[in-house]
């Protein structure tokens, strides 16, 4: 991209400077985190649940279908109902304490007697894991300086698509020569781990607009 998807300033067109050293490392632990979570996604990928689900419960190819198009409609209502959530909990609160649970319930799954009891976690997983995304990339583009927002969205974009590359090699290694349910347990258990690292160093950090946004409270005898 050129220099014109940054923000400049109305007086000066020169090209904005380098992120700080504070920017840098906040970005820099970010992408960690998110990379974490990015190695998590790989074992649980839409081809190896499903494999798992067939092996595990036989379910057919039209079943699957089915099952894999009610997740994306889920999908997409999680992204219009994270807006929604974040604007009364905040942006890190509703990345944390929706992606966790959905973790949780994929992890029960592999305990569930039946095929319906079992997609009717992952469904419900499904409705909870992608609120995380549009809160995720508004914080990030929230907790740097406009200047370093294409600096930030690239390197913890580039990390996150790398590590995910990763997980599902070892998710299938894992299936196939140590345990079938074995990448939904890793996978949720690192995505678990990921969702308390990033509440833990950044529970601190609130975005700019969550702190404008607190209106205050006038005295009465001053609006007279």
């Amino acid at each position: 991209m050129s220099g014109g998807a940054e923000v400049t300033s109305s007086v000066s067109r020169l090209r904005p400077p380098p992120p700080d050293a504070e920017t840098r490392g906040v970005v820099r632990r970010l992408a960690l985190l998110f990379g974490l979570d990015s190695i998590g996604g790989g074992f649980l990928n839409s081809a190896l649940i499903a494999f798992w689900f067939f092996e595990r419960y036989g379910t057919s190819e039209v079943q699957l279908a089915g099952l894999f198009f009610a997740a994306r409609v889920l999908n997409v209502i999680s992204h219009l109902g994270a807006a929604w959530i974040a604007r009364r909990i905040g942006l890190l609160n509703t990345m944390v304490w929706t992606h966790l649970p959905s973790s949780v319930l994929l992890m029960f799954a592999p305990a569930a007697p039946t095929a319906a009891l079992a997609a009717a976690l992952f469904l419900a997983r499904e409705a909870l894991v992608e609120m995380d995304v549009p809160t995720r990339q508004s914080c990030v583009m929230a907790v740097v300086p406009p200047t370093a927002r294409t600096f930030a969205s690239g390197m913890t974009n580039v990390t996150r698509n790398a590590r995910w590359a990763v997980g599902p090699l070892l998710g299938g290694t894992v299936m196939q020569h140590v345990a079938l349910a074995g990448p939904l347990f890793i996978g949720g258990a690192l995505k678990i781990t990921y969702d308390l690292m990033l509440y833990r160093s950044f529970r601190h950090l609130r975005p700019p607009e969550e702190i404008l946004d607190v209106k205050p409270v006038l005295d009465p005898g001053l609006e007279r």
